[in-house]
């Protein structure tokens, strides 16, 4: 998967192709997805979810630029997978998930995984998680009209933040950077992700 998968499509920061490398994929599928779990392509999930696809994870993750200090807020828990990642890159991961039976999963992997620079909670993620605000990065795994105000309120200076926006069926990965008081938004990657729920999302 690392090799040809990601490496070959251009992930080069060593520390995310390690990572991806170590943490067990088929960990966070269903029984019945575990020879599937290690291929190119998202996998849905409980609740009408997906796990990303590995590229994704990766590419997303290395946008962010962690060198192991930062404070990262991640929105959509969903299998627990891309907080699994990101808790071997950074110091602290908070992470935000609005359906109870996946966030329940998580927590039992992140505990086998022995993720214990995570901390999780059921809340609307479109809001962030104010209490520990500011994050030095933050990603978010689910697809909104738009960039979510209290995010980018909560996002440090100088600080990253990646989230897909556009419809309910497709959209651009945004990178947003705010350095000196500055917000820029680059576009990258055309994207398929399920639906932002939330205040600041799609409201349902």
């Amino acid at each position: 998967m690392v090799q040809e998968q990601l490496a070959a499509k251009g992930i080069t920061d060593p520390r995310v192709l390690a990572v991806m490398g170590e943490v067990p994929r088929h960990l966070f599928v269903d029984d019945a997805m575990q020879g599937r779990s290690y291929g190119d392509y998202p996998l849905p999930i409980a609740a009408g979810q997906t796990i990303s696809q590995p590229f994704i994870v990766a590419y997303m993750t290395q946008a962010l630029e962690l060198q192991g200090h930062e404070k990262v807020l991640e929105i959509g828990t969903g299998s627990g997978y891309q907080a699994a990642i990101l808790s071997r890159l950074c110091r602290k991961v908070y992470t935000v998930e609005r359906v109870n039976t996946l966030l329940a999963g998580a927590r039992k992997l992140f505990d086998t995984l022995h993720c214990f620079n995570i901390v999780a909670k059921m809340d609307d993620g479109t809001l962030g998680w104010p209490e520990f605000a500011p994050y030095d990065a933050i990603i978010v795994t689910a697809g909104g009209p738009e960039v979510p105000h209290p995010l980018i309120d909560q996002l440090a200076d100088p600080g990253r933040l990646i989230i897909p926006v556009g419809d309910q069926d497709i959209q651009n990965l945004h990178l947003v950077t705010k350095e000196k008081g500055e917000i820029r938004i680059d576009r990258l990657a055309s994207v398929r992700f399920v639906e932002l729920i939330g205040e600041h999302g799609w409201g349902r």
